[in-house]
């Protein structure tokens, strides 16, 4: 892409040094917006982590379900 973005400038006369300094500037641009996003983004790991959390307070709190049940059963039977 930055032959191509490079190529055009030339064509359309713009000096070599401007053509050079332009195309770093739009990738300069190109890579910030990528480090915003990717900072919001999750990643498998983020992902595979967040899963066994939830998995632990899930079977965590059918357990809990099943001793309350079990107590109140007894206390009023």
């Amino acid at each position: 892409m930055e032959l191509e973005i490079y190529e055009a400038f030339r064509s359309a006369g713009v000096a070599d040094d401007k053509a050079k300094a332009a195309v770093e500037s739009i990738n300069r641009e190109i890579d910030q917006r990528y480090a915003v996003h990717t900072a919001q983004l999750a990643a498998k790991s983020d992902l595979a982590e967040a899963k066994t959390e939830i998995i632990k307070w899930a079977v965590g709190a059918v357990f809990a379900a099943v001793g309350l049940f079990a107590t109140t059963a007894k206390l009023f039977p």
